[in-house]
């Protein structure tokens, strides 16, 4: 079944149906990782269109940048950190400045980056490239709506950077649900009155299973996955927010520079609301698996009803 798949095994599924398009302009470049990505057997499938550039980051950017230049489309894989902090003046003067069509896949996402340790974890990589002008951040919420997302990105003219968690997503959608999915439009994927939760990516089922909790005690908690964070659908939040009163942003990042400043950001324009958020604050990440890491970043289920049972509790006697 799709959802249980990994999720490396539909961009490669995605990148071998377009690399086998006669003419087709897609081309892919990989830093060393084609293994880690799942995209190596697609080398020796198509030799000329999959370039290994090597431990060499920076100089891929500038390959792309290139590429795009002469009407190819590459999609350019390495782990987060380095497809962000490492590649960060390529990706803002090659690629962004110079309006290039270049797709940048940012494996392994905040704590997904498991035993590769605090070096490896990226919980800033939103923050890194979300101030950069012409440039798209999307984060798939799990296999069903990625393979739905893929062709959007493609057809998108300009710079995306996408996490991409390379193993299995917990499910959140059934298969055929993200047949109407569009990229830049966030989804309310449960109704409700007295709060709104606002996620991305793997933590949009935590958010689920707060709100189903919550529920058992009657307080109603409208979810809403945002799996673009730039653009921001901040029309959709802010409708919720005005309906509820209360927000909590729940994001597999930094809680500053990522969901919950761009979610705050659009409030703060719009619709002043108490917040709360759950995320990393203020910490490096470090070596551990994922339940470990989900407690040592305060990322469970329980510290997403925690949030919104304060931002309830502040509800009742903040006055804007």
């Amino acid at each position: 079944m799709l959802k249980d798949k990994l999720m490396k095994d539909i961009y490669v599924d995605f990148l071998r149906e377009r690399l086998s398009e006669k003419n087709g302009k897609v081309v892919a470049l990989e830093a060393d990782l084609a293994k880690c990505s799942g995209v190596y057997p697609l080398m020796k499938e198509f030799p000329e269109r999959v370039i290994n550039v090597g431990i060499a980051e920076q100089n891929m950017a500038s390959v792309a940048a290139g590429l795009s230049a002469y009407g190819f489309i590459p999609f350019i894989h390495t782990f987060g950190p380095f497809a962000s902090r490492r590649m960060c003046d390529q990706l803002m003067i090659s690629v962004c400045y110079a309006k290039q069509n270049v797709k940048i896949i940012g494996s392994d996402p905040g704590i997904t980056a498991e035993l590769n340790g605090g070096t490896h974890m990226p919980f800033e990589d939103i923050g890194v490239l979300r101030s950069i002008p012409n440039i798209v951040i999307y984060e798939p919420t799990d296999n069903v709506e990625f393979k739905e997302a893929l062709p959007q990105v493609l057809k998108h003219k300009g710079p995306v950077y996408v996490r991409m968690y390379r193993k299995t997503p917990p499910p959140v959608y059934d298969e055929g649900a993200c047949a109407d999915f569009k990229l830049f439009k966030a989804k309310v994927i449960k109704a409700g009155d007295d709060a709104t939760i606002v996620a991305a990516g793997i933590m949009v089922s935590t958010a689920l299973d707060a709100a189903t909790a919550l529920a058992a005690e009657g307080i109603s908690v409208e979810v809403i996955a945002s799996p673009t964070v730039k653009p921001l659908d901040y029309t959709t939040i802010v409708a919720s927010a005005r309906k509820t009163g209360a927000v909590v942003t729940v994001e597999n990042h930094n809680v500053m520079g990522g969901l919950r400043s761009a979610v705050a950001e659009s409030l703060g324009e719009y619709c002043p609301t108490v917040m709360r958020s759950v995320g990393v604050k203020e910490k490096f990440g470090e070596v551990g698996k994922m339940p470990y890491l989900r407690k040592a970043f305060n990322m469970e289920t329980a510290d997403v009803i925690s949030a919104v049972r304060s931002a309830l509790q502040a509800k009742n006697t903040v006055r804007f």
